[in-house]
């Protein structure tokens, strides 16, 4: 059972990352791709009416971690509380740029509002790479299951890491190139002309850089964490994700250049998925691993919930995931297609 909601919970995070990445992404390009205030509207609408519901997966991964894994849970949440204090307010700005961009109509009102969203897309893809690469480097937990990190200690991986080293900025770093390859590909799907022509030619950029970065990173993980060797070496199956995901990434580029937008988001989508399940392989039965001695680590059987608890929970979840997926499937099926707007600006029937 705890294996279970092992799989339950890294299932909806990546679901986050896939339909909220994105929207980072998008906000990352949205100063570079839109050129006029008709162009930057409709960069804006084809996001409008999905982001909020894309967040709704954030708060069920959360909810999820705190019902299964309660400890990893408290640890997690008390250990980044820096970092995910500056999550929070990061989510909070992108969230006040979209609503408040045209509450007044002033060139430098929208433009300050502009910056806000590009810069809080930008800093949440880093972040929410460098996040993943602490799980993947391990955390200083003590005896008692918790640590503090500060933000930054010698800038190397070790026994009392900070959160930013140069293996989590890398792992940052590669995580905004594969949101922006995620999020043009999204763009140019949803738009026409010269927006579309801007996307699918940011898309061809930031898959290279995506591709270099991402095999700059596997490169690395081994040497970070050799632990993670462990389960493919004894479960060789785990290599099925990997192959999905380099399948993936390579086809979305394939896809790209021949002009098949749906094929190229379905396929940068597919790419982040199977990474994240070949982290979650490669980390299993981990949730938190110690930097400290390996004893310490909070793994999926000494950090969760009672059995009979799971049990229970189960059900529940099952009538929530599908209220959820309906909400989701009804959005963007609502919103489906392109975007077009009239000269003024609102939307075209």
């Amino acid at each position: 059972m705890e294996t279970f909601w092992y799989a339950i919970v890294t299932m909806m995070l990546a679901m986050y990352i896939v339909l909220d990445g994105f929207d980072f992404g998008v906000g990352i390009l949205y100063p570079f791709i839109a050129k006029t205030e008709i162009e930057r509207r409709t960069v804006l609408a084809s996001i409008g009416p999905v982001w909020k519901a894309n967040e709704v997966w954030l708060v069920v991964s959360g909810g999820l971690l705190f019902f299964a894994f309660p400890k990893a849970y408290a640890a997690g949440f008390s250990g980044f509380y820096l970092a995910l204090t500056m999550v929070l307010w990061l989510l909070i700005v992108r969230g006040l740029a979209l609503g408040l961009r045209s509450y007044l109509d002033h060139p430098l009102w929208r433009q300050f509002w502009d910056i806000a969203f590009a810069g809080a897309s930008l800093l949440l893809a880093i972040v929410f790479g460098a996040a993943l690469g602490n799980l993947i480097r391990g955390v200083p937990l003590n005896p008692k299951g918790y640590f503090f990190v500060a933000l930054w200690t010698d800038f190397t991986p070790g026994p009392d890491p900070g959160t930013l080293d140069w293996f989590t900025l890398l792992m940052g770093l590669a995580s905004a190139a594969i949101l922006t390859l995620h999020g043009a590909n999204y763009l140019a799907m949803k738009t026409e002309g010269d927006l579309n022509a801007r996307a699918a030619a940011s898309a061809k950029r930031a898959g290279w850089v995506a591709l270099g970065l991402t095999g700059i990173a596997m490169f690395a993980i081994p040497f970070v964490q050799p632990v993670l060797r462990l389960n493919y070496t004894t479960h060789p199956t785990g290599y099925l994700f990997t192959a999905i995901g380099l399948s993936a990434l390579i086809g979305t580029m394939v896809l790209r250049r021949r002009q098949h937008d749906i094929a190229a988001f379905a396929t940068s989508g597919l790419f982040i998925l199977a990474t994240l399940g070949a982290v979650a392989w490669g980390s299993y039965p981990n949730i938190l691993i110690a930097t400290t001695t390996p004893e310490n680590s909070l793994t999926v059987f000494n950090a969760s919930a009672g059995t009979y608890g799971l049990r229970i929970g189960l059900w529940w979840f099952l009538c929530g995931f599908a209220l959820a997926m309906t909400y989701q499937i009804y959005v963007h099926r609502a919103f489906w297609g392109k975007v077009r707007l009239d000269p003024d600006g609102s939307p075209t029937d």
